[in-house]
């Protein structure tokens, strides 16, 4: 079998990033990938530019932290102050006021006692203090953000600074999330002998969608093999990704791989030396990935996150060193675990310790069909094949949330 290190870059190596794009407003645009690097149209600040409610002043005019000055006029955001400052004097300033040009130095008003149009000043004062100087943010024709960058809420503000209204994006992997089985039945029915309701799809959705992607209603899909088959041709035709679930194992009802190539999909590999998700199956036709995942909601979870999310953030346009998040370092806070020639993942909660170390717990769970044990981890320790954990040892960890 593939180990997962192998697996991924297969499948990297077969996924090719899309190139079609959109322009959204700002306003939509947070979490999209940017289609174009974004260069800036102007300075920012545009002008030399009051950082505290106060006085506009020379400097030099403050001798010992002592001085008492004229207030000849007022500048405020959006009203700068008009004319010169005559010697003695300053200007009353807020906040992103313009600072006069006569004035080098703005004093805060705590640090002032005013009395009618007069003022004294008490503090020892450095030139320049307490002014945003015009550029020191953005030049223009600054590089502000790179493409392939996925737009962060800050992101947006900074694009308006520019004026990048609307936002060039690349356009969101469409993928179609296909559930098989006879035993499953939707959440709204009570399951009957030898059903179970329908989960799957409803995580892998949100996991999908947190990875970039746009994802169709999900679909549940007898185990027969013409209704795969058409149901599965529907889904290649109209999806960047197609992910299914149930029925890559090697039972006699286990129909997806074999409905698949049906359609022209060509197998890349099944299985990978991982533990929990080991049946996972990767394909392709032409530029669409096809991923069969295993039936236990653990081992479909965990194989999206290892192995599919990697795929839909490079889908995306996003940045290379961003399509496979680094694992984490922590202490294992458990019993000692048992060496597996896999790669052992296990679900564990995630605290700070006392030293700023993250402590792994592990919590109490029954295997890789327990999604609702796995409802109360926040991350899973990742063991590589042949090692063990060790109260107290360093420990790996992926965040699930």
């Amino acid at each position: 079998m593939r180990t997962p290190a192998l697996a991924i870059t297969e499948i990297l190596n077969h996924t090719e990033p899309l190139r079609d794009t959109e322009e959204l407003p700002l306003f939509e645009a947070a979490g999209r990938v940017l289609a174009r690097e974004v260069l800036s149209d102007v300075e920012a600040p545009p002008f030399e530019k009051s950082a505290m409610d106060g006085f506009a002043l020379r400097a030099a005019e403050v001798v010992d932290g002592q001085a008492e000055l004229t207030i000849c006029g007022e500048s405020r955001a959006g009203h700068p102050f008009e004319g010169k400052v005559p010697p003695g004097a300053c200007v009353a300033i807020s906040t992103g006021a313009e600072v006069p040009a006569d004035c080098d130095t703005v004093v805060m008003v705590e640090r002032t006692r005013r009395e009618g149009s007069r003022v004294r000043i008490e503090d020892e004062l450095r030139q320049g203090q307490n002014i945003c100087n015009r550029g020191q943010d953005l030049r223009v024709g600054q590089r502000v953000m790179a493409r392939g960058r996925c737009l962060t809420p800050t992101d947006l503000s900074v694009l308006a600074t520019v004026g990048c209204e609307p936002v060039p994006v690349f356009r969101q992997p469409i993928v179609s999330l296909l559930c098989t089985g006879d035993e499953l039945v939707p959440p709204t029915e009570r399951p009957g002998p030898g059903q179970i309701r329908e989960s799957n799809t409803l995580h892998l959705a949100a996991l999908a969608r947190r990875a970039g992607a746009r994802v169709r209603p999900p679909q549940r899909v007898r185990d027969d093999a013409a209704e795969l088959r058409a149901r599965f041709e529907a889904a290649l035709e109209e999806s960047d990704v197609v992910l299914t679930t149930g029925g890559v194992s090697m039972g006699e009802y286990d129909l997806v791989a074999e409905a698949f190539e049906a359609l022209g999909v060509r197998e890349v590999f099944h299985k990978v030396a991982i533990k929990p998700g080991k049946p996972l199956w990767f394909a392709r036709r032409e530029r669409t990935l096809v991923f069969g995942l295993p039936g236990n909601p653990v081992s479909c979870l965990l194989d999206h996150e290892v192995f599919v999310r990697p795929a839909l953030r490079k889908l995306a346009g996003r940045n290379e060193k961003e399509w496979i998040e680094p694992l984490r370092r922590g202490r294992w806070n458990g019993a000692p675990t048992a060496a597996n020639p896999r790669q052992q993942n296990l679900p564990v909660t995630v605290a700070e310790g006392e030293d700023g170390v993250a402590a792994l717990t592990p919590i109490s769970w029954s295997g890789s069909a327990d999604i609702v044990g796995l409802s109360a981890a926040t991350a899973m320790a990742v063991v590589p094949p042949g090692e063990k954990l060790e109260p107290g040892g360093p420990a790996l960890f992926r965040p699930l949330y």
